[in-house]
Order: C-alpha cells, then sequence, then structure tokens
C-alpha cells in the first residue's frame, strides 16, 4: 500500500491503526509496505539462528535477541519488524527497549524471499546505515549465501560475502568466540 498522495508519509500514529491480519506491515521513510507470511525454509534459517544466538546470550550475558513479528521503530516515519535482531547491554542502555525497540539495534537479520529481496538489499540496507545499526546480515534462502555489512566510518562496507557452498562460518565481533556454521544456518 502507498498512500494516495505520494508527497504525503505516513507515520506511527497511522502504522498503529494498520490491520491486525498476520501481515508484516512495515513504515520505511513513510511509505507502507506489506510482506506475506514466510515461509518453511525462511522459518527453519530464523530459528536455527536464533537458538545458536539464544545459547551463546545464555553462557555470555552480553545483550539480548529478538524475533518477529517485534516492531523496532527507527523515527516516525520509519517502524519495522527484521527477522532477527540483537541488542547488546550497552545498546539496550541507549534505547528504550519497553514494548517494543525505539532506536537502532546493533545487529539486524533480514532473511530474504522473492518479494523482499530487492528491499532487503536497497531500501532497508540504507535505513539501517542511515540511523546507525552495527551489523547488518542479509540471508538469501535460495542462494544459501549471508551477506555481512558493518558500519564503519560512518556507513556500510560489505565485509563478507559467505555460501554455503564454499563450507563458509559467520562470525562478528559483536558476539565474540560465537561461530555460526552455515551448514547448521541452512540446515533444514
Amino acid at each position: 500500500m502507498k498512500p494516495v498522495n505520494p508527497d504525503v508519509k505516513l507515520t506511527y500514529d497511522d502504522y498503529v491503526h494498520f490491520p491486525d491480519d498476520g501481515l508484516r506491515h512495515e513504515l520505511i521513510d513513510g511509505e507502507h509496505y506489506v510482506t506475506p507470511t514466510p515461509i518453511r525454509k525462511h522459518q527453519a534459517i530464523c530459528g536455527n539462528l536464533l537458538g545458536m544466538i539464544w545459547n551463546y546470550l545464555r553462557e555470555h550475558q552480553i545483550g539480548r535477541v529478538f524475533t518477529a513479528p517485534f516492531d523496532v521503530i527507527l523515527s516516525n516515519f520509519d517502524v519495522v519488524e527484521p527477522d532477527l535482531l540483537f541488542l547488546t547491554n550497552e545498546r539496550m542502555s541507549e534505547v528504550d527497549t519497553a514494548p517494543w525497540v525505539r532506536g537502532a539495534p546493533s545487529l539486524v537479520v533480514e532473511i530474504g524471499s522473492p518479494s523482499t529481496r530487492k528491499r532487503d538489499a536497497t531500501i532497508k540496507r540504507r535505513l539501517y546505515e542511515r540511523v546507525g545499526v552495527d551489523e547488518y546480515w542479509i540471508i538469501d534462502p535460495e542462494l544459501d549465501t549471508v551477506d555481512v555489512y558493518r558500519h564503519i566510518e560512518g556507513r556500510y562496507l560489505r565485509t563478507a560475502q559467505l555460501s554455503l557452498e564454499a563450507g563458509d562460518v559467520l562470525t562478528t565481533p559483536l558476539l565474540p568466540e560465537l561461530t555460526l556454521p552455515l551448514s547448521t544456518i541452512f540446515e533444514d
């Protein structure tokens, strides 16, 4: 859905009145985006990542991990529901986390689909870069790949392009000593 008048931006006040229809509703720069429910492989990837990160955080209490549906309010015109997000303890002290997140998470993960692939790689990447998300992972379940963007000197740099085929392992300075084999991430 797009505003009738393209010069009119929707706000968080509009967002709270969107229907509770089981679809993912997001606002990016005041424009309304609707995404259908995810497929099984998407959910398996999200569950695998959540499980690995959650288990790590039980031993290393350095932050919290959350999954969609969970509103991340970045501005009055930007409300997203990332597939997975992580907040370090330090970041949690800087942003409001009750009852949703109001501010930039430390890490955002988007698991792509044919309907979201372009948006994840362009519009959302620019949004997360602009608001200061430290790290952004774009997971492609069709190609079994992960692109890693890190906020370096005020902008995103793609620091890794990982693939299941190459046997790659995902790591991040946000979660020290955690290794995430793509073979486990993409396990179905």
